[in-house]
């Protein structure tokens, strides 16, 4: 990949990872070369971020994220609107607001419109037994540039209302993977002092639920910073959650996939293989 420096900076290839001509300049921006069609960021600001961080007055960038939807050549989108599939890229900026690491605002899947059933067409490693019980849907990430802390959890479905069953965080570089089961929610945090660079893929035609993350003011912890020590501090908007335990990233193989292989190389050649993201068929993988 080829590309030509920023005003005021060096653009980072992205290509070798994301199997399309990106490079991200200092500024936290994609570049995009080659020819691949342009996509307008969607930004997600302090102003709408306030009411999900642990100190709501504090103040920080004026854009948390930059979220690029549905990135890709011309010639590979019908296969993946046949295939009911999406592929995005998102931006976090790096630094602390008010002791917190920058991080998106979290969401929830939800529920597939109609209850998990066999496909002959879908055999998976990872999902090899139907339920008729409903669930949501689940979702792949890839780290392009920089570190992410993803921060998981489930909520309960005995407890209270708001009650969580589960909290799990997997620290992911480079080339590193994240396999999002359905029926947990997520957020992503960047704890490193450089822009992190990530892609998704995901459902095309859902759209994620934010509200029990802002009724909630957060996820079940926030992760802060204090004279160079990170550690999670428990929301106090949850009763009572579990401590956050640590999993290791996903392996792509164990999901069918090819470990070293762009994902967007991959998901053009063969979008079948990430039809699990489409249609699930049970929970997928315990983390």
């Amino acid at each position: 990949m080829k590309t030509e420096p920023e005003a005021g900076g060096r653009v980072v290839s992205l290509e070798a990872r994301a199997g399309l001509p990106l490079g991200v300049g200092e500024g936290g921006r994609l570049v995009f070369a080659g020819g691949l069609p342009e996509v307008t960021p969607q930004p997600r600001t302090l102003g709408e971020m306030r009411s999900v961080l642990y100190n709501q007055t504090a103040s920080g960038p004026a854009v948390f994220y930059l979220m690029y939807r549905g990135l890709g050549w011309p010639a590979d989108a019908e296969s993946l609107a046949q295939d009911h599939l999406r592929l995005d890229v998102t931006v976090l900026a790096p630094g602390l607001v008010g002791g917190e690491y920058v991080k998106t605002s979290g969401h929830y899947h939800p529920l597939l419109p109609h209850p998990l059933l066999p496909h002959p067409l879908l055999p998976h490693p990872l999902l090899p037994h139907a339920t008729a019980a409903p669930r949501t849907y689940p979702e792949l990430y890839q780290v392009l540039s920089g570190r992410a802390h993803y921060l998981l959890q489930m909520p309960s479905p005995a407890g209270p209302p708001g009650a969580i069953a589960d909290v799990v965080v997997v620290e992911a570089g480079p080339g590193d993977a994240l396999y999002v089961p359905p029926g947990y929610g997520h957020v992503t945090i960047n704890p490193g002092p450089e822009p992190l660079v990530m892609l998704n893929i995901v459902e095309a035609t859902f759209a994620s639920e934010h509200g029990p993350y802002l009724q909630s003011h957060g996820a079940a912890y926030y992760e802060i910073e204090e004279q160079g020590r990170a550690y999670f501090v428990a929301n106090g908007h949850y009763h009572d959650p579990p401590k956050p335990r640590l999993a290791p990233p996903t392996t792509l193989s164990a999901l069918g996939l090819r470990d070293g292989v762009a994902l967007y190389t991959q998901l053009a050649r063969k979008p079948r293989d990430f039809a699990f993201l489409a249609h699930p068929l049970a929970d997928g993988p315990v983390l």
